[in-house]
């Protein structure tokens, strides 16, 4: 089976999955790799397309989170191309869709494991796999966090924000994405200045591709009104939370979580300060917005 092929296959089980015709996509991810392994020998082809074809069927089995199978058929497609070096990019992909598996499964030691590998797989390509790199440097930086791996975290996620200015710029949403998760780590760190810096930058990158009137936009504002607290920036704290709310009233009711997660620090905020009269009049203006949607 020509590798053209399994790319042609790939693109047809994603279109089934989003459709929701799971077994039909079941159906076109074991035929291929069947048909494969029928194919398989010694020759270099055969092998990464048997490889690309189990890479293929366990992508969709993680999509159904059937963590245990997805699990047999990366390991099987990475035993395959184990013995040859130049495929980078495919080990890559591979050591990262399983990493993927475990830290589903809770196995964090072995995901952090699996992505550092994917990670040195991507490095070693020619060209290097830079955007490849990235996201799973950012993956790789939320599991360190849950660990307590401060320091980890930082480095890969500066990594991952490094790659994303270089190849998307200042003003991209997978940027501004990186930038948010960073400020997230500084915030919880108790680095407030750098947590500001961050939040302000992907605010920027969010407004200037996606305007005022989205949820990531809405969630910039919130995020940097926290900064700006911890900062005793009262004042635009206030403005960027209702920024926020502003934003929100134009997203609809698939917002509704993040309308009142923004309402509640919002509100906690004002409680703090002694603001009860102002707090109960945004908890008024949450509710009708909520009720209008």
């Amino acid at each position: 089976m020509k590798i053209h092929l399994i790319a042609m296959l790939r693109d047809r089980v994603g279109e089934l999955c989003k459709v929701g015709n799971f077994d039909e996509a079941r159906h076109a991810a074991n035929a291929a790799v069947e048909r494969a392994e029928v194919e398989l020998c010694a020759d270099r082809d055969s092998i990464l397309a048997f490889a690309s074809a189990l890479e293929v069927r366990a992508d969709f089995l993680r999509v159904l989170q059937e963590w245990e199978l997805a699990r047999d058929d990366y390991k099987q497609a990475i035993d395959q191309l184990e013995a040859w070096h130049e495929y980078c990019v495919p080990l890559g992909r591979l050591h990262a869709g399983l990493g993927a598996v475990h830290d589903a499964l809770g196995n964090t030691a072995r995901a952090i494991e699996l992505w550092q590998m994917a990670i040195r797989h991507f490095e070693k390509a020619t060209p290097p796999a830079l955007l490849e790199m990235a996201a799973v440097s950012n993956n790789l930086a939320f599991l360190k966090k849950s660990t307590g791996d401060l320091d980890g975290a930082e480095n890969a996620f500066l990594k991952a924000l490094e790659i994303m200015h270089k190849k998307r710029g200042t003003y991209h949403e997978e940027t501004a994405s990186v930038c948010n998760n960073l400020g997230a780590l500084y915030l919880q760190s108790g680095f407030y200045e750098q947590a500001r810096e961050m939040h302000h930058m992907a605010l920027d990158a969010r407004k200037k591709c996606l305007g005022d009137a989205h949820v990531d936009t809405a969630q910039s504002y919130n995020n940097l009104a926290l900064a700006l607290i911890q900062m005793g920036d009262k004042k635009a704290a206030v403005a960027h939370f209702e920024n926020a709310i502003s934003g929100l009233t134009h997203c609809g009711a698939s917002c509704v979580d993040v309308l009142q997660d923004v309402g509640d620090n919002y509100i906690s905020y004002l409680m703090a300060e002694g603001e009860q009269p102002v707090a109960d009049l945004v908890k008024t203006r949450i509710a009708e917005i909520q009720s209008s949607w």
